[in-house]
């Protein structure tokens, strides 16, 4: 992609309504633009990272076993009446009514609606375990969305949900999402920990938190340092007061963090009250045990910013980055470093199809460097008067390293890196 035709539009200036690094760099190097308060529009590279990250945890659920499927958005009222959360929800859903006044609800989340689908389509044991899961927008009417993408009305997430005869069984398949989360995690460079976590509003007698370290969170955690055991405020073992940790009896550590994932064992918490049964093996009727299993994708793409950036601007992992390499030509008024620029844009094109960038903007040397850097592509590749000499510089954003090599062999050094 050529940056004369792409829409990047970086700001200069930190917006005034920007608090959080991610939300600033966001805006500053065009991936997001605000539409009203807590909606948010993805622009072209703000999409590509967004779709990479959705790539990562569709492969890991893959891999963990769940079937991906697609739910309504809008839910009736009736469904949300039976578990009784058509009202204790409160103002966080978003209530609409269509031409006849029905009901509806914009989907927070779709405990009531899978458990619906699988009370139809479930029947007998043998019909068990299932996983199933989503990547959809959700709604929620935050009263002070903030911080970009990390506190939002409208958001992108992944809802997965488990279904098992056994209370063993569901347990393993608890287990199984831990660790396809911790996996997913790794995989977009975040550091995290898991934490012991109120189950809120969704309910069940067992939750955990996966807790990112940052200023810009709004989650307070208590966290051994020496055999890393957490445990989340909002719990009762883990106020100011309890200091101490169960697990070893060594002094717990407040900290701020922000939540990247949270998981749920459900139990029979909604099955039973929307008929989710099975005919077991000995004839009798039983409810379905169930868990619940939510990223917040869009909430992901903050979150690596917050988690990998410097002062020039974001600093990209190679996994997410909305592209992999820009070659960025500084002399455009010197043929053969158009030349060679075009050429190696070419050359690196064919080895990671339509994942380069070529800067050909008449614009100054600093003002492409430094757009470079904010927008924190993990390879950049000048080509200015070194290239009479058939040289080029290739420099990774990640620690800033930079060497010189020749132009023929740029394209195997940068695959190199890539690797």
């Amino acid at each position: 992609m050529k940056l004369s035709v792409l829409l990047a539009p970086t700001l200069k200036e930190v917006p005034r309504e920007a608090e959080a690094a991610s939300h600033r760099l966001l805006l500053r190097g065009g991936f997001i633009r605000a539409l009203s308060a807590g909606v948010y529009q993805f622009l072209p590279m703000g999409l590509r990272v967004l779709r990479k990250i959705e790539g990562i945890v569709r492969e890991e659920m893959n891999r963990a076993g769940a079937q991906e499927l697609l739910l309504p958005a809008l839910h009736p009222r009736e469904l949300w009446e039976v578990t009784g959360r058509w009202t204790t929800y409160g103002d966080d859903m978003m209530k609409v009514k269509d031409r006849t006044g029905r009901d509806f609800g914009l989907g927070p989340t779709h405990e009531e609606v899978i458990t619906n689908l699988m009370a139809q389509e479930v029947q007998s044991h043998a019909d068990l375990p299932k996983m199933l899961y989503q990547i959809q927008v959700k709604f929620r009417d935050e009263p002070r969305p903030r911080h970009g993408l990390l506190r939002c009305k409208e958001f992108l997430m992944k809802d997965c949900y488990s279904f098992d005869a056994t209370r063993e069984g569901a347990e393993k398949s608890y287990a199984v999402m831990k660790r396809a989360y911790e996996t997913i995690f790794t995989r977009v460079g975040i550091p995290f920990f898991p934490v012991q976590a109120d189950p809120g509003l969704i309910g069940g007698s067992l939750s955990h938190e996966f807790i990112m370290p940052s200023e810009s969170g709004e989650d307070t955690v208590l966290r051994c340092e020496s055999c890393d055991a957490a445990v989340s405020a909002m719990r009762p073992d883990g106020s100011p007061e309890a200091a101490a940790c169960p697990a070893c009896g060594k002094d717990r550590k407040k900290m701020t963090g922000m939540e990247i994932g949270h998981i749920f064992f459900l139990g029979t918490k909604y099955s039973s009250k929307m008929h989710a049964e099975f005919l077991d093996a000995d004839g009798t009727r039983k409810p379905i045990e169930m868990g619940c299993y939510g990223i917040g994708v869009s909430r992901l793409v903050s979150a690596v910013v917050e988690a990998r950036h410097d002062e020039k601007g974001i600093v990209w992992p190679k996994s997410c980055a909305p592209y992999r390499a820009v070659v960025v030509p500084i002399l455009m008024d010197k043929p053969d470093v158009i030349e060679a620029a075009e050429r190696l844009y070419r050359d690196l094109d064919l080895a990671a199809p339509g994942d380069v960038l070529l800067d050909d903007r008449p614009a100054r040397a600093g003002v492409k460097i430094n757009d470079a850097d904010l927008v924190g592509v993990p390879v950049r590749v000048v080509l200015g008067r070194g290239v009479s000499k058939g040289l080029a510089e290739i420099q990774e954003r990640a620690g800033q390293k930079s060497r010189e090599v020749p132009l023929e062999s740029a394209v195997e050094e940068i695959r190199k890196i890539w690797a």
